[in-house]
């Protein structure tokens, strides 16, 4: 079949009897008008557009920092009692669980003994200011006694600034149990807490565990890692579109909100952020994500989608190079290198020149009689 549509495009193109007809190059074939209207064979100039092209990058979902808390033990504990399970919806100030901690009766007792600490040292300052005054005392008796009274004091200041914070939570008087509570309205996403476990506090001086994670995902963040050579064609406000492996025939509209001012060291890459609806809660924190972001628009060389071939992993187009002295017209299977585009229309970005006529319909048949 091949070998016949070669001898058919060469046809009209027969020279004296005695010669043997020219053979188009490798690469190239030869049609004549005839037959390329009778394959309605169709071809364009390859012409500058302006475009919008995308730009797919790899990303994750994560909770959206406004909406969201992720909540610690502040003293450290035993966990008697949990008040709240993962999907549970709690208003702010609303119990979590309940720790038996000596941290708290400690912070309690720290106030009585600072303000008795307080109260000797106030004593032995006056007593030692009037010594002074009656010349029966040393100043430096004075200074020391001034110290101690001034420490005293911050030390009084601290302890009730560490109680009052357990005041805030409801506690009034020397116990050992503390009440964790929500700092937000929203639901118990993530819950990593059981009875009987000993935590670590933040206020002790330790690694502390969050133990609960408490927010609203009916919005989250889309994060996205560009590539520093194609940094420049993201814009603020760009349009984005975000799919995830769970719902792969679905995509999530948004914008880029933020755009990183600084480079990741290591991967050389900028990150972006967009926020995306979730009413369903369809998207989880930590999902992986393709993010697609349609770039700035610009001028350049197109050609439609149908002129476009995939030999292996190469894309080539048939390029219309002149005639032959027989009149047939040379066509010139190309080699080029294309953008990515889910138009009818693709971008080149090199291979071509503007003014060149490409076949765009009937280009597979042309492939055929190489």
């Amino acid at each position: 079949m091949k070998r016949w549509l070669i001898a058919l495009a060469l046809l009209g193109c027969a020279r004296h009897p005695d010669r043997e007809a020219p053979r188009p190059p490798a690469g190239e074939v030869w049609l004549s008008r005839q037959q390329l209207e009778s394959q309605q064979m169709r071809i364009d100039l390859v012409a500058e557009r302006e475009v919008t092209t995308t730009l797919d990058a790899p990303g994750r979902i994560a909770f959206d920092d406004l909406r969201v808390a992720h909540v610690f033990a502040p003293v450290s504990g035993r966990i008697v009692k949990l008040d709240a399970a993962p999907g549970q919806r709690v208003r702010k100030g609303d119990p979590l669980l309940e720790l038996d901690s000596p941290d708290v009766g400690t912070a309690f007792s720290d106030v009585g003994k600072a303000e008795a600490d307080l109260a000797v040292t106030e004593r032995e300052l006056k007593r030692q200011r009037e010594l002074v005054e009656a010349q029966a005392g040393a100043q430096r008796d004075l200074d020391q006694a001034q110290s101690a009274y001034d420490r005293a004091r911050a030390e009084l200041s601290r302890a009730r600034h560490r109680a009052g914070l357990f005041r805030r939570r409801g506690l009034d008087e020397v116990t050992q149990r503390f009440l964790l509570r929500s700092p937000i309205d929203g639901e118990v996403i993530a819950r990593a807490a059981n009875p009987g476990t000993d935590v670590q506090g933040q206020l002790s001086g330790g690694t502390a565990t969050e133990l609960f994670t408490v927010g609203s995902i009916d919005s989250v963040w889309a994060y996205a890692d560009v590539y520093e050579a194609d940094l420049s064609r993201i814009r603020p406000e760009a349009p984005v579109q975000v799919r995830v492996i769970a719902y792969p025939d679905r995509t999530f509209s948004g914008r880029v909100e933020w755009i990183s001012s600084a480079l990741d060291p290591v991967t050389r890459t900028g990150r972006l952020r967009c926020t995306l609806q979730n009413p369903r809660h369809e998207l989880l924190p930590e999902m992986y994500a393709t993010v697609t972001v349609a770039t700035a628009s610009r001028k350049t060389l197109v050609v439609p989608r149908s002129a476009v071939l995939h030999v292996g992993e190469e894309r080539v187009v048939f390029v219309q190079t002149g005639k032959t002295e027989n009149g047939l017209l040379k066509f010139q299977r190309r080699r080029v290198i294309l953008d990515e585009s889910e138009s009818d229309v693709v971008p080149v970005k090199s291979g071509l020149q503007a003014g060149e006529a490409v076949v765009v319909s009937g280009a597979l048949l042309l492939s055929g009689m190489l």
